[in-house]
This record gives C-alpha cells, sequence and structure tokens, in this order.
C-alpha cells in the first residue's frame, strides 16, 4: 500500500466518521472533550480526585459514542476515563444542532 493509498484511505474513514456523527449526535445530550477523545452521552459525572498529591479527572459516561476511526464499533453503554489533563462538558441543546446536509 503506497503513502497516497493510505492518505486516501484515512480521508475516506474520517469522512464516514463526519457522517456517522451528523446521523447520531441528535439523540444525544452532551459533549464531552478529553486531551485524547471526543464522546457524545446522555449522561456524563466528573469528580475531580487527588491522590498523592496529583489531581486527576475520572469522567464516566453511559450512552455514549466515541469519535474515534479506528474502532469498530464506536457506541458503548458506559465508558470511564481517567485523565490529568482538562476536560469539556457542555450539554446540547437541540436547536442548535444544524449540520450540512449532505
Amino acid at each position: 500500500m503506497s503513502a497516497e493509498d493510505l492518505e486516501k484511505y484515512e480521508t475516506e474513514m474520517e469522512l464516514t466518521l463526519y457522517r456517522e456523527y451528523r446521523d447520531v449526535v441528535g439523540i444525544f445530550k452532551y459533549v464531552v472533550e478529553t486531551d485524547r477523545r471526543f464522546y457524545l452521552c446522555n449522561q456524563v459525572d466528573v469528580k475531580a480526585r487527588t491522590e498523592v498529591g496529583d489531581v486527576f479527572f475520572e469522567i464516566s459516561m453511559t450512552d455514549a459514542w466515541v469519535w474515534d476511526m479506528y474502532r469498530p464499533a464506536r457506541f458503548a453503554k458506559s465508558v470511564k476515563v481517567l485523565t490529568f489533563k482538562d476536560v469539556n462538558v457542555e450539554e446540547l441543546n437541540p436547536s442548535d444542532i444544524d449540520l450540512p446536509k449532505s
């Protein structure tokens, strides 16, 4: 497989992922961004934890969808993420979701 073939494959995977996101975003209530992933979910709980002087975040999500083109299954019943980096949680307003049709 050439570098050009690989780039074309990744571009097609990204487009497929975007289309899937566009199709499912309306069924979720929250957007959760971590340093490594982007999630959609219907329930989220973020707790700041301290251990040996370090602070980290424990994020629990239910009914989740993860933006990751390399995962064979992007839907998960529950997800738990531990991170030392920033976490952004936003509640989606259905009227704010106006994605372009293609």
